[in-house]
């Protein structure tokens, strides 16, 4: 199932329960569309068996982020707010990523031109250029050689870049299955720019859980014991283990978020200040929409910026090209 269709399908969902449905009702009524009726027998299906609903959603294969919102459901019972929470949150996240798709897309065909033109060069254009040039000047044959030597740097660059980039996924991948989370977060922190980014997200969705849960009345270790069982969220988990034991030996909550390298420390301020549980809860609203568009905000100006360093170094390793070609040429005119 599409990303699109499973916002669709929350969508959908979202509405059939706010006129009044209940849940399994809703979710037959989902079925009338062909599209989403396999989705929906699905999730019917493992909710008659007695899985909660985030357990039926992953049955049915939804993304984690929506399971995982789902998951506190078990706690606050607020079905419908949840579900619409999470379709605004999920259609946000699409939203997003098509944003950075939009941007990203032009530099990467021009990169894929570019390879092809820099291996035609090397392997047809340049060779002939060499034993052109090599009887008549060898300034010239330098100034092709040149060219050769820029050539080889450049694809040296491209592949290493994608080794990178590839070396990358694996190691994320490997330090998700069989490292533990501590040595997670430590790899995580060493990461400049990406440990600013992750700080926020995990920041973002600790305090968009943490409000929702306090509409249910719960004390912060109930809350927090709640948060530690959920498994799609695994730093959220851990930093909530640790708060709910640090808790149960007498400390605050706002000291123990000082101590958590991803939690940002505007969140000690909100809870350092907040003793009434309406006050927190809407200050935790306000935050995690302000970090969201802040997020949004930051994410979208670095990969502007990257597109146009792009552009410049490509555009520049163009232009050395075409003159240490033309040059030779020019030279050869002269001479004549």
């Amino acid at each position: 199932m599409s990303d699109v269709q499973q916002l669709r399908f929350l969508d959908r969902l979202s509405r059939l329960l706010s006129t009044g449905y209940p849940i399994v009702k809703a979710l037959e009524a989902v079925k009338w569309d062909e599209e989403l009726k396999s989705t929906a027998d699905i999730i019917i299906h493992s909710l008659k068996n007695g899985k909660p609903l985030d357990r039926a959603f992953e049955d049915a294969d939804f993304h984690t982020s929506i399971i995982s919102y789902l998951y506190f459901i078990r706690a606050n019972g607020d079905i419908l707010g949840s579900i619409s929470k999470c379709a605004k949150m999920f259609e946000d996240r699409l939203k997003h990523r098509k944003k950075i798709k939009e941007i990203i897309r032009y530099p990467l065909v021009l990169l894929v031109i570019f390879s092809i033109l820099l291996y035609f060069l090397k392997a047809s254009v340049l060779p002939s250029f060499t034993n052109l040039f090599h009887t008549n000047s060898e300034a010239s044959a330098a100034s092709v050689h040149l060219s050769l030597l820029i050539i080889d740097i450049s694809t040296t660059f491209l592949v290493v870049f994608i080794i990178i980039l590839a070396f990358t996924a694996v190691l994320g991948r490997y330090l998700k299955r069989f490292v533990h989370i501590e040595k997670q977060i430590k790899w995580y922190t060493l990461i400049p720019f990406y440990r600013s980014f992750l700080k926020m997200h995990t920041s973002l969705l600790f305090a968009t859980h943490f409000g929702m849960m306090l509409k249910t009345g719960m004390p912060f270790s109930k809350i927090l014991t709640y948060m530690a069982n959920q498994e799609k969220l695994p730093i959220i988990a851990h930093y909530s283990s640790l708060m709910e034991g640090e808790m149960k030996k007498g400390l605050p909550i706002y000291s123990l978020l000082t101590q958590m390298s991803l939690l940002d420390r505007q969140l000690t301020s909100i809870f350092r200040k907040n003793a009434d549980m309406q006050e927190l809860e809407k200050d935790l609203i306000v935050y995690a929409e302000m970090i969201l568009e802040e997020l949004e905000r930051k994410t979208v100006k670095a990969i502007t910026l990257i597109q146009p360093m792009f552009f410049i170094i490509l555009a520049g390793v163009i232009v050395f090209i075409y003159i240490t070609l033309m040059w030779p040429m020019y030279q050869m005119i002269q001479s004549i």
